[in-house]
Parts: structure tokens; C-alpha cells; sequence
């Protein structure tokens, strides 16, 4: 009897959901919706209401269904990837309170400081988590909450990140796994337990609020009947425990084992490794999070990647071809036009008041094409500059597989290749966090029926790697963009009191 696998993947600007062929791991058919930020938030203010994330859920698994042709009984399990960090408040009776800050909100600069203060420091922080308290983390959103609108804080009785919120909807049970729960700033990576100091600095009855944290490999529940209606699948279905959006795109790039690294090309970058320990930075550069398989999986995160180039790309009105065509007739290093891409603030390095900088203009570079090139190149650089410290903590790639949006550009591969001076290749499948979802649902389905199967045996056997597509480094590009990165590293070192001038300028 045929068995299907559907996984979801919850980003910041869509959700796609893909039907997986549990005999041959083939992606049968996918669905997405697209779905936007709240507008006209004051600046640095990124949020969105869960409804949304539900909304598109719906639509985007009923559109793969439909395309995949499958009967609704052979749908077996869920498997849920999600936009890492974000704060969805309930209340005591499952409500949402408001909307969701999201990992992409710098709003709470502040309250990361105030939390770093009350523990004794950056390398206090360290000592008890593993990671430093960013922006971007839940943990700083919490306590914004709390300072900022009292009366909300006072009804919250749940803290669920976004790939949980879905699951709850999915199944009615509020849980969290390692791996997305390591990205709050509020667990020990290394036990992989709620950090009663770093709650208490927030809220001493916050750990109330927290759920229980599982192992990857079990089922956040039963799917409700009620949501199995919505979504016209069958009502004897696993979800599984999921994850954050990195750890499901690390299992459907077959990243699941020590020496494989995984560089995601998409609204924001990362860049993240396969570890059987923790791997701790001591300046809190690289995120020591676990993954969703029972391991580990240090990451490094841009918050610019196709922002810098979708803003570019649109404001010229070029269609994606078009873009390449530019960008690929234009010389490596764009005639010396270098981006500081953090149109967004940034977190690798954490310039949380940066702003996009192009530096070199002049009668040669301000043209479109040089413009378009400084963007895939300074945000492939901003990435490196991360990956260079993931080298400094001992990973060592030698081959990149890339997946999101950039990583369907073959010029864009090129560039990548030489900045990171790396092979790089693509899956044959292009939604890796999708794909995870299911690979994860598959393997936690055959947990529950009593197999010891490992994840990286699924993966091993289902992910496949497509060779038209890489890319390998050339030598001379890769000096030229050497030299690049250190003048990127200086820029941004020397320009990070003029954007906290400029913050408080525009605020």
C-alpha cells in the first residue's frame, strides 16, 4: 500500500508544502502561498499574525495534494519546518494574544542588553547557555513584551515559536524539540534544559510558560480531526516534532552527519554544520544550536541575502534571467563596488543598527549591472565572514550544498564557490526545509511502529544530489574576493557608530 509524507515549510515571505513518495523518496507534488510582514511597523519592527501562517498551511498543502494525485487515507504523517525565533504569545485558552515578533525584528536591542547586564556578561551568558542573547532570539522578545505592553504580558500562559503554533493547531498539544528550542537564548545547549537563570532574568514564573522540551524523533501528536478536515487529508496521521527552518533544510540536504555543511540562499543566510557535540563559540558569534535529529548543528546567520538582491532586482524591473545575464557579463568584485548588505540590521556580525552601505561609487560602478553584482557578492561575502569563524572553530567544509532562492542562480553559484573557496552543489530537490519535514515525519513515523532506523540511513538513501549544478572555485576569483572580504570586515567594523547615529536620527 502506498505511503505519503507531507512537509511544510513556514517561511517569512511564503509556505510551501510538498507530498513526498515514501517508497522512492520522488516529491510527488507542492504547493505554496505567499504571505507578507505586517505593514508600516515602526523601523525595526517584523511581525506577523499566526492566522497567517494557518492560512497558508491550508492552501499550500491542499495545492500539493491536489497536484501530487493521492488518496487522502495514504497520507501518513507532517512534518513542519518554521522560521526560527519568533514569539507567538497564548493565552490560557490557546488564543493568540498578538501578533508575532519575528526573527527578523531588532526592535529589542535593548532588552538583550538589560538580559545580558543582569547576568553578569556576554561571557557569563556563554558559561550557562552556550549562546549570547541577539536580537533575533525569542528570549529578548519576552521581555519586550513584558516592559512594553503589560497588559498582554499579563494573559500569557504559553510561549510557542512559530513551527509549534502550527503543530498546535495541527494537533492541539503545545510542545518544543531541541533543536528550535536552542534558538530562544532560554536553553543549555549542551543538556538541553530550560536555563533557570537566564528565565529568571526575564521572569522568575516565565518557566511556567515554557513548554516541556522533546527529543526530535517523537511525534508532537495526532493530527485533529478538525484540521485533518481543513486540509483534506485522512484522520490517522503523525506530525512529527519538526523544527526551525535550518535544522529541517539540514536534514533535507542530508546534512544529518558530522563533516557536511549547508549554506541556505534565501530571504535571510545561513550557513550551518553537522556536529556529534556541542560547538561553542566564546564570542557568541556562531549559534551553538542542536539540530532536529539528537545532535548538533553550529550556525551562522545573515539577516540579508535576497533582500539585497530582490531590492535591486526590482527596483531595475528585471525578471530573474535578466538579473544573471547583468551580473554575469559584470566583472568578479564589480569594478570595486562593495555592499554592506544589512538593509535589515544584521546579526553575523551584530550590527543590529546597520543599514545597506555601497561603497565605491563612482562614474564606473554607478551603473546597473556593477549594482547587481555588489549585491550577490556582498551578501555572499557577509556570509563568508561567518563561515571564516566557523573555520576558526573547526569546521572545514570542502563541499557547500546549497539550497533556497539564490541557489537557483548559476552565476550566483560561482560567486559562491569562489567566496567560500568550496565546491558547491544543489539537492535535486529545491526546498530543502520542505523536504526535511518529511524526511523527519517518515523517520519518526517508523520510530513509532518500533524501527531503529537512523535519520542519516533515510537520508543517505532519499537525498540526492545533482551535479549539473556545481560550481567549483577558480583560483583567481578566489584572491579577489579574499581581498574584498577584508575591506567588507573593515567596513563594517569602522561604520558601526554612524549607524547607531543614524538609528537615533530616523527613530
Amino acid at each position: 500500500m502506498p505511503e505519503y509524507f507531507i512537509g511544510i515549510d513556514s517561511g517569512t515571505q511564503s509556505t510551501k508544502a510538498i507530498v513526498v513518495d515514501a517508497r522512492t523518496g520522488r516529491v510527488a507534488g507542492s504547493g505554496a502561498k505567499a504571505h507578507g510582514l505586517i505593514p508600516k511597523l515602526p523601523p525595526g519592527h517584523k511581525e506577523q499574525h499566526p492566522k497567517v501562517w494557518i492560512d497558508a498551511v491550508i492552501a499550500s498543502v491542499r495545492a500539493a495534494l491536489k497536484a501530487a494525485k493521492v488518496k487522502a487515507a495514504d497520507v501518513r504523517g507532517i512534518g513542519v519546518s518554521g522560521q526560527q525565533h519568533g514569539f507567538a504569545p497564548l493565552d490560557a485558552a490557546g488564543n493568540v494574544i498578538r501578533p508575532a515578533k519575528l526573527w527578523c525584528d531588532t526592535s529589542t536591542a535593548t532588552q538583550c542588553d538589560e538580559i545580558i547586564g543582569k547576568l553578569g556578561g556576554l561571557s557569563r551568558v556563554i558559561e550557562l547557555i552556550g549562546n549570547g542573547v541577539p536580537a533575533g532570539f525569542t528570549a529578548s522578545k519576552i521581555l519586550w513584551l513584558k516592559q512594553n505592553e503589560p497588559q498582554n504580558y499579563a494573559r500569557l500562559a504559553t510561549v510557542l515559536l512559530p513551527h509549534d503554533y502550527i503543530n498546535f493547531w495541527l494537533t492541539g498539544n503545545k510542545t518544543m524539540e531541541f533543536g528550535d528550542a536552542s534558538g530562544t537564548a532560554l536553553m543549555d545547549v549542551r543538556s538541553r534544559q530550560w536555563c533557570d537563570a537566564v528565565i529568571a532574568a526575564i521572569d522568575p514564573d516565565l518557566k511556567a510558560k515554557l513548554p516541556a522540551i522533546q527529543p526530535s524523533d517523537q511525534p508532537a501528536g495526532k493530527l485533529r480531526a478538525e484540521a485533518a478536515r481543513s486540509l483534506g487529508v485522512g484522520g490517522n496521521v503523525i506530525v512529527s516534532a519538526g523544527g526551525g527552518d535550518n535544522m529541517m533544510g539540514a536534514i533535507g540536504t542530508g546534512n544529518t552527519r558530522p563533516g557536511i555543511v549547508t549554506a541556505s540562499f534565501g530571504t535571510s543566510g545561513t550557513i550551518y554544520a553537522c556536529s556529534d557535540k556541542p560547538v561553542i563559540d566564546p564570542e557568541a558569534e556562531i549559534a551553538a544550536f542542536c539540530d532536529s535529529t539528537g545532535q548538533w548543528l553550529p550556525l551562522l546567520c545573515t539577516m540579508n541575502v535576497t533582500v539585497a538582491t530582490e531590492m535591486v532586482r526590482k527596483d531595475f524591473g528585471w525578471t530573474f534571467a535578466k538579473m544573471d545575464a547583468e551580473v554575469k557579463k559584470t566583472p568578479v568584485g564589480a569594478g570595486g563596488l562593495v555592499l554592506l548588505p544589512y538593509f535589515e540590521g544584521e546579526r553575523t556580525p551584530n550590527v543590529p543598527d546597520g543599514t545597506g552601505v555601497f561603497f565605491g561609487v563612482n562614474n564606473r560602478t554607478l551603473a546597473a549591472g556593477p549594482f547587481a553584482r555588489a549585491a550577490m557578492e556582498g551578501a555572499t561575502l557577509g556570509m563568508n565572514y561567518g563561515l571564516n569563524r566557523l573555520r576558526a572553530l573547526g569546521i572545514a567544509p570542502t563541499q557547500i550544498r546549497a539550497t533556497g532562492g539564490g541557489s537557483q542562480s548559476p552565476v550566483w553559484r560561482q560567486i559562491m564557490a569562489d567566496v567560500f573557496n568550496a565546491e558547491v552543489v544543489c539537492a535535486q530537490t529545491a526546498e530543502g526545509a520542505a523536504y526535511g519535514g518529511a524526511l523527519q515525519a517518515m523517520w519518526c513515523c517508523a520510530r513509532q511502529r518500533g524501527s531503529k532506523v537512523e535519520i542519516w540511513e533515510i537520508t543517505d538513501e532519499f537525498v540526492k544530489l545533482d551535479r549539473k549544478s556545481i560550481a567549483k572555485p577558480k583560483p583567481a576569483n578566489v584572491e579577489k574576493y579574499r581581498a574584498l572580504q577584508t575591506l567588507q570586515d573593515q567596513l563594517s567594523r569602522d561604520l558601526r557608530g554612524a549607524f547607531a547615529k543614524h538609528r537615533a536620527l530616523v527613530s
